[in-house]
């Protein structure tokens, strides 16, 4: 869509800041554009939950009188933000979808809301996902109902950041903040049109706890923090907001945002596991494909390391760990929502502790093989999920679609478990729905990831936002 002078929910997260800093437009009259437009749009999207209008509003009035005072102003200045259900926001309730959380009420942001905020962004409210995201991939919870894509309301959005995903493509904000452990942004990107990172963990601090007690060892490895935005810049803009040490977290580290020039090659991965791929998929892989080789990255039909065995670290210390609270949490979400996780469990009963640690001290393996094999093909292409689209639901009515939909996101899933960053672009349309294709990369080397999502961008062009289906029908 074309960004119009005079509707700032059309314009980029970067052009909202080089217009709010520079005076030519005002962080107030952005938001105003951006709640009208959510007040118009969110009743049938149903993608934000809770919202905070005063406080936006007292924020965007404070950075535009920094402006008119000539100090100067964060590099998010004015730019209109959604966050997840799962993330502390002070002054709203942190309920992860569920009736019985309804009223913990955050006290302070969480470590990346805080960055987010520090650098000027305007936090305008909470947004839906799976209920405590243990219900399926598709945002339905307890609380809030079902998330609406925007492109055709019979498809889910995708999960389990649907809601930041639904809020970016159809311009109710300009970033959402989501999280992603086995493909939570990169799905719904893909299944929305805009684009997600799944940056390395350590890379952002972050703050998962329910309550005060720490996360369990894979609870803590695995799942990170990751914006969703409609352009690459943008996501680039937030990455480095967000790319910080912070005390709060002593698993962010400060490394560098960028390193030297690596080889520009790039394996292209179409079927990972080997269960078939959609034909919307497949066109999504070779206009990326050939994006990449006409701006002369050397792409070569390649096989993901140790994909069985990083798939076996992943899912072993995941349910084993899970398997324990499981009883508790069941009966609190009930028996409906608890059959996503149910059928896992069945057919991945938890391990002993000698199971459990040799898939612990596999993971160092798993990572190792990536590693080494980046140093000749830094970059994988691939797909997020093998599957184009599916029903609401669809992928938690029985074991055989819970598998097959999780057999789907298998190179999201390894992606996770060798500690890999990846970005989710958009290639265009197929029937009228978005398609798109996630890289990975190097451990640390966003840089390199982003320069090649940048170059399929380039070519393939910006699908959002774009005035939702659901809105006309």
């Amino acid at each position: 869509m074309t960004a119009t002078l005079h509707d700032p929910t059309t314009w980029t997260a970067t052009r909202i800041r080089s217009s709010v800093a520079s005076g030519r437009a005002s962080a107030a009259e952005v938001l105003r554009a951006h709640l009208a437009r959510l007040d118009r749009l969110n009743p049938s999207l149903a993608a934000v939950t809770s919202r905070r209008d005063d406080e936006a509003r007292r924020d965007a009035a404070a950075i535009d009188d920094a402006v008119a005072r000539g100090d100067a102003v964060g590099p998010l200045a004015g730019v209109p933000v959604t966050v997840k259900e799962t993330t502390d926001v002070a002054g709203l309730a942190t309920t992860h979808g569920l009736r019985a959380f309804a009223d913990r009420v955050a006290r302070v942001d969480a470590p990346p809301v805080d960055r987010l905020r520090r650098a000027g962004a305007v936090v305008i409210g909470h947004t839906n996902m799976p209920t405590l995201t243990l219900t399926g991939m598709h945002p339905r919870s307890e609380l809030f109902g079902d998330t609406v894509n925007p492109w055709d309301p019979y498809v889910t959005p995708g999960g389990s950041s649907g809601g930041d995903a639904v809020a970016v493509a159809a311009g109710l904000a300009a970033c959402g903040l989501g999280n992603d452990s086995g493909g939570s942004t990169r799905l719904p990107a893909q299944f929305c049109g805009v684009a997600g990172l799944k940056p390395t963990p350590g890379r952002f601090p972050a703050d998962h706890r329910i309550g005060s007690a720490d996360p369990s060892p894979a609870a803590a490895l695995f799942p990170v923090d990751g914006p969703l935005a409609r352009t690459v810049a943008d996501l680039r803009a937030v990455f480095d907001v967000l790319a910080v040490a912070d005390p709060r977290d002593p698993r962010a580290v400060p490394a560098p945002l960028r390193g030297p020039e690596l080889a520009r090659t790039v394996g292209i991965v179409r079927d990972p596991g080997g269960h078939g791929v959609d034909r919307a998929v497949v066109t999504a892989l070779d206009d990326a494909a050939q994006a990449l080789a006409d701006s002369g990255y050397h792409v070569v039909e390649a096989e993901v390391p140790m994909l069985d065995e990083a798939l076996e670290v992943y899912t072993g210390m995941v349910l084993t760990e899970f398997a324990g609270n499981w009883p508790a949490i069941s009966a609190l979400v009930g028996p409906e929502a608890s059959r996503y996780i149910n059928f896992d469990l069945d057919e991945h009963p938890p391990l002993d502790l000698e199971g459990y640690l040799d898939r612990a001290a596999r993971q160092l393996t798993v990572r190792r093989a990536w590693a080494q094999r980046a140093v000749e093909t830094p970059l994988l292409l691939g797909p997020v999920s093998t599957r184009a689209s599916f029903a609401p639901g669809q992928e938690s009515s029985s074991a055989e679609q819970k598998r097959r939909f999780g057999r789907s996101m298998t190179l999201a899933t390894w992606s996770t478990a060798v500690g890999a960053p990846a970005v989710a672009v958009p290639t265009g349309l197929v029937d009228g729905r978005p398609v798109g294709v996630q890289l990975i990369g190097p451990a640390w080397r966003e840089d390199v990831v982003f320069d090649a999502a940048q170059t399929i961008e380039d070519t393939c062009g910006v699908l959002t936002p774009m005035e939702p289906v659901a809105n006309h029908t």
